[in-house]
C-alpha cells in the first residue's frame, strides 16, 4: 500500500515557492505583489498569501506536544474539553442560587456570580451555593477587591464544612485591583497588599485560583491582538513578582494566577494567540524556578468581547461572538463566557443567555471541538501567527519591563496612552468604512428602529469612591458614534428622505446608488433607490413629490460633467443635492455651487453629522 501511495505521488513534481510566486506574478499582470497579496496587520507584522513547510521548518512550536512544556498546544493531552461558563448577578442569594441551579440543568458547568461587598458573608455564601456541588461544578467569584480576602475565608471555611477534596474544588476569586488602576485611574495601590494572605488562604486548594489578569478589559476597549497579549504577561509577571518578593513561593504563586482574556473578530489569529500566550507564559514562569512544570500553565478564561457588539441589527452579534467562541475553543482555553447578543442594550435575558450557553453547546454537542486537541497545530499559516503573535507580544512585554514593570507603566500612563491611541484610530477607520461594522457603518438594515432601545452603561457598584490618580481608558464600543446618530435621527419630528436620482450608464447608476444606499440608511435616512430616469428635470420632479429631504445624483463619472450642473439648478434649493462619486470634474461642480460628494473616500461618519446637522437634527 505504501508503495503505490509513493508511485502515485512521485508522478506529480512539486512546485517550489519560487514557481508559485512566478505564476501569482503572471496573474497580477504587473500589480505590485506586496500591495496587492500582503496583509500588513494592524498586530505589526505581515502575513504572506501563502505558506509552505519550508515556512515552518525553522520554528519550535510543531515541535512541542499536547500537555508538556511549554504549553504551546494547550495543557491537556487527552482531549479539548473546556467549562462553559456563565455569569450571574448575585444581588440576593436565593435568587442567584435559583438562576444557578436552573442552568446547572441546561449545558452549563462553570458558574461565576458576582457579589455585591457589602453582602459578602458566610450566610450570604451559604444560600447562594445551597445545593451546588462544588466539587462536581466549577464556582468563581468576583466582589469589591476591598472584600476579596473575607470571601476567601468564608469560602475555605464553606469547603472544609462540606468536607470537599481539596483537589477537586475548581474555581477562582477575580481579585484583580490593579485592573481598576488601569481602566480607571483609580489609586487603589494599599489594596495590593491583600495579595499574599489571599493566595496563602487558599494554598490548599491547588486548583481555586485567586489573582486575576483582566486583560478582557482592554479588547474590550478596542486594543489589537497584540497589545491584548504584551500587556497580559506583563500584568501576570507583575503579580507574580509581587507575591514572590513578598515570599510566596514561586510554585503556589503561578498557580494562583488566572488570565480573563478576551477574543475578537480575528479568527485564526485569535487561535495563534492562545498558542503564544501560553508559551510565553510559562517561558515567564520559568524564569522564577517553580518546582515542576505543571506551575508554568497559563490558565485562561475567554470572554467574547463587547467592543464589536451594536445595538443595530443586533442578531449580527450572535455571528460575531460565535466565531469568537470557536477560537477560544480550537485555541485550548480553560473556560469561555458568550457574551449574550443583547449586552450593549440590555441587561440580558433568559433568551438570550440560553442563545449564549447553546453557541458553545452546538460546539461541543454537534462539532466535537471538545475532542481533539489543538486542531490547529501543524497549519502552516496558524504556526506562523503564532510565532508572529508571540514575536510581536515578547516585544511589548519587555517594553513595559523596561519602565519598571505594569504597575509603574500604570502610573506613567504609557498602557493607558497605547491603548487609548488604538481605540481612536479604530474609531477613525470605522467612520471612514475602512473598518466594517457589518449592519452599522455597511449593509444596516434600511427599516430598523431602535424601539426605545439605548447603550447600556455598566459601573463598579461596590460603593467605593476611590481617588482617580492617574489615565483612564476610554472604552467605547466601535458602533457607539454611529449608534449615538442613528438614534439622533431617530427622534427628529420628521425621517430624512433620501432619493437616488439615477440616470445615465446602467452599471455605474445601480453601483453608485447601492453605495449611496448603504451609505445614508447608516443615519437612519429612508432611502429610496430608482430604475432610472430619462432626463434629470424628471427624476428631481420625482423626489419632490416623494418628499426628499435629498437627492443623490448616481451616474457615471464621465456623465456627472452633463447632468450634475442642471440637475442641482432644477432643484434649485429646494432639498440637498449629492453627487455620488468623485468625478474628475468635481472643482467645476463646485464652482458651480455643488457641495456634497459622498465616495469610498469621505469619512463617512463625520459627513453625515454634516448632513444632520444640515438638516436640523442635533
Amino acid at each position: 500500500m505504501n508503495n503505490t501511495k509513493e508511485k502515485l505521488f512521485s508522478e506529480f513534481q512539486a512546485p517550489s515557492t519560487q514557481e508559485w510566486l512566478d505564476k501569482i506574478q503572471v496573474d497580477l499582470k504587473g500589480a505590485d505583489f506586496q500591495k496587492r497579496l500582503v496583509w500588513r496587520t494592524p498586530e505589526g507584522f505581515n502575513v504572506q498569501p501563502f505558506y509552505r513547510r519550508e515556512d515552518v521548518e525553522k520554528l519550535q512550536t510543531p515541535n512541542a506536544l499536547p500537555g508538556e512544556f511549554p504549553f504551546v498546544r494547550g495543557n491537556k493531552k487527552d482531549d479539548n474539553t473546556w467549562y462553559i461558563r456563565q455569569e450571574i448577578k448575585a444581588d440576593d442569594a436565593k435568587e442567584a442560587n435559583a438562576h444557578a441551579l436552573d442552568i446547572l440543568n441546561k449545558g452549563i458547568d462553570s458558574l461565576s456570580f458576582k457579589i455585591p461587598g457589602k453582602k459578602v458573608s458566610a450566610e450570604f455564601v451559604e444560600q447562594l451555593l445551597e445545593g451546588i456541588y462544588c466539587d462536581i461544578v466549577e464556582v468563581n467569584f468576583s466582589t469589591c477587591k476591598r472584600h476579596s480576602l473575607e470571601l476567601a475565608q468564608i469560602l475555605v471555611e464553606y469547603f472544609e464544612k462540606k468536607g470537599y477534596d481539596k483537589e477537586k474544588v475548581v474555581g477562582s476569586i477575580d481579585w484583580d485591583p490593579m485592573e481598576k488602576m488601569v481602566m480607571q485611574g483609580k489609586a487603589v495601590e494599599p489594596i495590593l497588599q491583600f495579595a499574599k494572605p489571599i493566595v496563602e488562604t487558599l494554598r490548599e486548594y491547588p486548583n481555586f485560583r485567586c489573582i486575576t489578569v483582566n486583560a478582557a478589559s482592554l479588547n474590550n476597549a478596542g486594543a489589537y491582538i497584540v497589545q491584548e497579549l504584551g500587556y497580559a504577561l506583563a500584568w501576570g509577571n507583575e503579580y507574580l513578582q509581587q507575591l514572590t518578593d513578598a515570599g510566596v513561593d514561586a510554585t503556589l504563586a503561578a498557580r494562583k494566577i488566572k488570565f480573563n482574556m478576551g477574543v475578537s473578530e480575528n479568527y485564526f489569529m485569535e487561535i495563534a494567540k492562545f498558542r503564544a500566550a501560553r508559551l510565553l507564559w510559562a517561558n515567564i514562569v520559568k524564569q522564577y524556578e517553580p518546582k515542576c512544570d505543571c506551575a508554568c500553565q497559563m490558565c485562561v478564561n475567554a470572554v467574547t468581547t463587547t467592543y464589536n457588539m451594536t445595538l443595530f441589527d443586533a442578531h449580527v452579534n450572535l455571528l460575531r461572538s460565535q466565531t469568537e467562541t470557536m477560537s477560544a475553543a480550537l485555541g485550548g482555553v480553560h473556560s469561555i463566557v458568550v457574551t449574550p447578543f443583547d449586552a450593549a442594550y440590555e441587561t440580558p435575558n433568559d433568551f438570550s443567555e440560553r442563545i449564549a450557553r447553546n453557541q458553545q453547546l452546538l460546539l461541543k454537542e454537534e462539532c466535537h471541538f471538545n475532542t481533539v486537541v489543538d486542531p490547529g497545530a501543524g497549519s502552516y499559516y496558524i504556526e506562523e501567527l503564532t510565532t508572529s503573535l508571540a514575536a510581536e507580544a515578547w516585544k511589548i512585554f519587555l517594553k513595559v519591563e523596561d519602565e519598571g514593570g505594569f504597575l509603574a507603566a500604570i502610573k506613567a500612563g504609557s498602557v493607558q496612552d497605547d491603548i487609548n491611541a488604538t481605540n481612536e484610530k479604530r474609531h477613525t477607520l470605522a467612520a471612514q468604512r475602512r473598518e466594517f461594522i457589518l449592519g452599522t457603518n455597511q449593509f444596516p438594515n434600511f427599516t430598523e428602529k431602535s424601539d426605545g432601545k439605548r447603550p447600556l452603561e455598566h459601573s463598579c457598584g461596590c460603593g467605593h469612591k476611590d481617588e482617580t490618580a492617574y489615565k483612564a481608558i476610554n472604552a467605547t464600543r466601535l458602533a457607539a458614534d454611529f449608534e449615538q446618530l442613528r438614534l439622533a435621527t431617530e427622534q427628529a419630528p420628521k425621517q430624512p428622505v433620501a432619493f437616488m436620482l439615477t440616470i445615465g450608464n446602467l452599471v455605474w447608476r445601480q453601483a453608485r446608488a447601492q453605495f449611496s444606499c448603504n451609505f445614508l440608511a447608516s443615519a437612519g435616512y429612508k432611502v429610496m433607490d430608482n430604475l432610472g430616469f430619462g432626463s434629470v428635470e424628471e427624476g428631481i420632479d420625482a423626489a419632490l413629490a416623494a418628499n426628499a429631504d435629498i437627492v443623490v445624483l448616481c451616474s457615471s463619472d464621465d456623465e456627472y460633467a452633463e447632468y450634475a450642473i442642471p440637475a442641482f439648478k432644477y432643484l434649485d434649493g429646494r432639498a440637498m443635492f449629492v453627487v455620488a462619486g468623485a468625478p474628475a470634474c468635481a472643482d467645476d461642480l463646485k464652482a458651480a455651487g455643488i457641495e456634497n460628494f459622498i465616495h469610498v473616500k469621505v469619512n463617512q461618519l463625520e459627513t453625515l453629522k454634516e448632513y444632520n446637522h444640515k438638516l436640523g437634527i442635533e
